[in-house]
């Protein structure tokens, strides 16, 4: 709970939209590392395109789902 009117106008402002919407380098830092990471952790290459890690992503759990229906 805010304080006073001050601290929840300033908590009203602190959303993840405007964080995203702002895109400050560090959060943009962040998110390459992660990216850095799951390329890695799935043999992929470190400069794999959103869209082809989302289609890797996506076939990934087409094939878990069949083999779940088998079980």
């Amino acid at each position: 709970m805010p304080i006073d009117d001050k601290a929840a106008a300033i908590l009203k402002k602190r959303t993840l939209t405007n964080l995203y919407n702002e895109r400050p380098t560090w959060l943009a830092n962040v998110h390459a590392e992660v990216d850095a990471a799951v390329a890695e952790a799935y043999g992929w290459p470190a400069d794999i395109s959103e869209e082809d890690a989302l289609a890797r992503l996506f076939a990934l759990n087409q094939e878990r789902a069949a083999r779940d229906d088998l079980i």
